[in-house]
């Protein structure tokens, strides 16, 4: 009974909550782009003065992670996500070709339902909130169950801060009653607009099936390749940092390296050096029993670890100094656990013979599990960078950076997301990182360029008989012998 209760309060919490936002992003919807981004800039600022307290939060509930990139990852999601669409217009005429004579015009889409994981909660809700607010939407954000007290914090401190600085009651709203009917309710509710889902397969499926407009992206199994070419020095300390990084719960984190065989061993000294631990063939043994149930689903106790408390779990012993264990891999597959997506510190080794066979090798991984994602390559030789730039299945391809922190914006160019699209062949509508953007259609106003064809113009050859069916005298003697017809069979 009281997992009944529970369900019908989760799915009363997204009712309510899903209405409010509506009443309120309709007010929203006619704020001028000056109000919009006084609000925005409020609510980043706001959040980025609460990173560490929310990164600490974050941490404590989900038992993920660490505090101090979680900050990072905080400051990164509120002010640095922020700056990226500071300058974006998301109100009235956005754009105009005088040529083609075409004004395009931002359209908010309506209520958005933003599903957050618990790896990266607080700076998620940051994210959504601000790419949701900043396009005119109202948004309600539905937090895994195992990060609710942080998500709700960080979306009432933003909250707070938006209607401080003039914008309506009710635009933001975090479910604080979790469940899956609870979820099911606030996708499927008839003003959610579009969904923004990002965590596991099955929440990503549950996006899509709703018969709405969804941005779901999945996981990612981000093979780093190391060539002859590479600065091997700023390879090996750049992969252990990022897959230390938060202990690996960002889903663009390296998950193996592929080492060309020539500098294989140097590579591998050098990793040593940053604290990197290869396991023998035993403790990579006990690694794959402790990470995996049969059917290769995580164990989800394993995530976002540190290799010493890893370590505790699975029996074994590993130095104090290890910041990441790496298990020496020759198969990628079913049989082989630790070539699937590794959500802690532990990091796949494999050795290839040359660029090519290193390309096959990655397109084997990303194939297994992380189609459409992210591809990381260290190397100096362009025409090896270019070549996997050419053939992976992959929308991010990290050069010469970190997996964690180079495929979300912070180290590269591309647009900051916590949400990172992995296109048609990942199940995705799109490859990009998710951003404002997405989140906000155009309208056309179109002045005729070109006169109409005289074709166009002319009236064509009447034919010859009704143009509709029957004449009216048909039709009224069909009428006639359906009618008695069924006087006729009543009678029999």
């Amino acid at each position: 009974m009281a997992e009944l209760d529970k369900d019908l309060l989760s799915i009363q919490q997204a009712r309510s909550m899903v209405e409010a936002a509506h009443s309120a992003q309709q007010i929203w919807a006619q704020a001028g782009q000056a109000l919009v981004d006084r609000v925005c800039e409020a609510m980043a600022e706001a959040a980025y003065r609460a990173a560490e307290r929310l990164g600490r939060m974050a941490s404590e509930e989900t038992g993920y992670g660490v505090p101090e990139h979680k900050k990072l990852k905080n400051e990164f999601g509120s002010r640095m996500v922020w700056e990226s669409i500071r300058d974006i217009k998301t109100v009235g005429v956005v754009r105009h070709d005088p040529h083609k004579r075409i004004y395009e015009i931002a359209w908010p889409m309506g209520v958005v339902a933003a599903l957050t994981p618990s790896t990266n909660p607080t700076s998620t809700v940051m994210n959504k909130i601000l790419i949701s607010v900043k396009a005119r939407n109202g948004v309600v954000v539905a937090p895994h169950p195992t990060a609710v007290n942080c998500c709700v914090e960080t979306a009432r401190v933003m909250a707070q801060a938006a209607v401080e600085a003039g914008a309506p009651e009710g635009l933001i709203h975090c479910m604080s009653q979790v469940s899956l009917p609870g979820t099911n309710e606030l996708l499927s509710h008839r003003r959610t607009a579009v969904i923004l889902a990002t965590g596991g397969g099955p929440m990503v499926r549950a996006a899509h099936s709703q018969g709405k407009p969804a941005y779901g992206v999945g996981p990612g199994n981000v093979p780093v390749y190391v060539d002859r070419s590479a600065d091997l020095q700023k390879a090996a300390r750049y992969i252990v940092a990022s897959k230390a990084f938060d202990h690996s719960v960002i889903c663009a984190t390296e998950q193996a390296v592929v080492a060309d065989k020539p500098i294989a061993a140097r590579l591998e000294q050098l990793m040593k050096a940053e604290g990197a631990h290869f396991m023998d063939e035993a403790q990579t043994e006990a690694m794959r029993r402790l990470l995996f149930h049969p059917d290769g689903g995580i164990n989800a106790a394993t995530v976002g670890k540190s290799p010493q408390v890893l370590a505790g779990m699975a029996g074994i012993q590993v130095p104090a100094s290890a910041r990441i264990l790496v298990a020496r891999l020759n198969k990628v597959g079913r049989e082989e656990p630790l070539s699937r997506e590794k959500l802690t510190t532990v990091l796949g080794w494999y050795e290839e013979e040359g660029w090519e066979a290193g390309c096959d090798r990655c397109i084997e991984m990303i194939r297994f599990g992380g189609r459409g994602h992210s591809l990381m390559i260290h190397a100096e030789d362009e025409k090896v960078i270019m070549a996997f730039a050419l053939e992976k299945p992959v929308f991010r391809i990290g050069v010469n950076t970190m997996g964690t922190l180079g495929a979300v914006g912070l180290t590269t160019s591309v647009m900051p997301s916590m949400t990172l699209g992995s296109g048609g062949i990942g199940g995705a509508i799109t490859g990009d990182n998710i951003t404002v953007h997405h989140l906000f259609n155009i309208k056309r106003l179109a002045y005729e360029t070109s006169a109409p064809p005289e074709a166009a113009m002319r009236a064509g050859a009447v034919p010859a008989g009704p143009l509709f069916g029957p004449d009216p005298q048909q039709l009224e003697s069909i009428v006639q012998e359906v009618v008695q017809e069924i006087l006729g069979s009543s009678r029999a």
